[in-house]
Parts: C-alpha cells; sequence; structure tokens
C-alpha cells in the first residue's frame, strides 16, 4: 500500500515539473517579444535618416545662390558686376588689393609702370587686400575684371589660387576697349584647378542693362 502511495507521489511531482517547464517556455516567448520591439525603434531610426536626407536637399537649394566677385581699377567693371548682381539677385564681392593702383601704376604706355611688370611676369601675385569671402551656399560665381595686356590682372590670379571651387559654376566676364577675352578665361580656370568654368564674355565699358540680361539668359 505504501508502494503505490510512493508511485502516486512520484507521479504528481512529475507532472508538476512538467507544467513548470511549460511555463518556462512561455516565459522565453515573452521575451522574444521584447526583442521585437527593438526592430520597431529600428524603424524609427530609419525614418530619422530620411530626415536628414531632407537636410541634404535643403542644403543643395541653399547652392544655389549667386555670387558676383569683381575686380575694378577704374569702375568699368564695377558697373557691370553691379549690374549682373542686380540681374541674378547675386551678392557682390569685391577684390580690393592690398595696395590701391594708381593713374601712374595703370599707365600701360611707361613699360616701368607697376600695372606693366606685373603683366610680363606671369608668376606675380598681387596682395589682396580685402577680407576672405565665404564660398558655402553659393552654385554659381560670376568672375569679373578688365583686361590688361590682352590677359587678366595678375590679381585674379592671386584670387582663384585662393579658393576651392568644387561644386561651382564659374562664369568670368571681363571688360575693355578693343581687346576680347583672349586666354584670360581658360588661364584663371588652369589657375583655379577646380570648379566648372564656362566661356567668359567680354563686355566694353557702359554695357547695358538688356545686354547683359541677354547675355545671362543665353547661359548654358
Amino acid at each position: 500500500m505504501k508502494r503505490c502511495f510512493s508511485i502516486l507521489f512520484l507521479s504528481a511531482c512529475l507532472v508538476f515539473g512538467i507544467a513548470a517547464c511549460g511555463n518556462a517556455g512561455s516565459a522565453a516567448s515573452g521575451t522574444s517579444g521584447t526583442s521585437g520591439t527593438s526592430v520597431s525603434q529600428g524603424s524609427v531610426d530609419t525614418s530619422s535618416d530620411d530626415t536628414k536626407t531632407t537636410g541634404d536637399s535643403e542644403e543643395h537649394k541653399e547652392g544655389d545662390k549667386v555670387l558676383v566677385v569683381y575686380f575694378s581699377a577704374t569702375g568699368t567693371t564695377r558697373d557691370v558686376a553691379e549690374k549682373i548682381a542686380s540681374i541674378t539677385n547675386g551678392d557682390l564681392y569685391e577684390i580690393k588689393p592690398a595696395v590701391e593702383y594708381t593713374a601712374d601704376d595703370l599707365n600701360w604706355h611707361d613699360s616701368a609702370s607697376r600695372s606693366t611688370k606685373e603683366q610680363n611676369d606671369k608668376s606675380f601675385r598681387p596682395e589682396i587686400g580685402s577680407d576672405p569671402v565665404s564660398l558655402d551656399g553659393y552654385g554659381t560665381v560670376y568672375i569679373g575684371y578688365p583686361i590688361w595686356w590682352g590677359e587678366e590682372p595678375r590679381i585674379m590670379d592671386t584670387f582663384v589660387e585662393s579658393y576651392n571651387f568644387d561644386g561651382i559654376t564659374m562664369i568670368p566676364f571681363c571688360t575693355s576697349a578693343s581687346s576680347g577675352v583672349g586666354r584670360s578665361d581658360r588661364n584663371l580656370a588652369d589657375n583655379a584647378g577646380s570648379g566648372n568654368w564656362l566661356d567668359g564674355q567680354r563686355f566694353a565699358g557702359g554695357a547695358s542693362e538688356a545686354d547683359i540680361s541677354s547675355w545671362i539668359g543665353g547661359i548654358q
């Protein structure tokens, strides 16, 4: 009789143990459900990446701004630059030499004048006196200068060698009484070594806003 009772007692313990194991398995399944929550959090992280992409697009839009850079010793190039800025709603930046050019400096009839000496030395780089300009946000830069001795003034080479124009469309323009663009636009592109440089455009002094607007409208 005692032996039968012992057998019944052991059987009951065995059943209880199996039930306990089943509950433990359910608890383990609950832990797996908690792990599934982290996958949902991963979805939140993905939407954050989407927001970042949108921010990148906004930065690209900011890169559509226009900057008009110019050097003007007598005011002729300044006049064209201001008209370009007005037409394009662009910002103006003047390249000012650390030492201003006097009338004697600009005398091209004098072989000993400052400008003649500079133009005869392709390696010469006059110092710029104006504060540096930030190119952040600009996608297009018009860059203007007078033609000196058939080329760009050497201070323009100083400028283009001082900046990185990667991702920016560079559009040269120049002013002269009779000389054309010549190789000045190519010289600037070569010396810059960065940027997408288009062909330059020459304007005579007193160029009309209508002519300048027509040129801008035809730029591809």
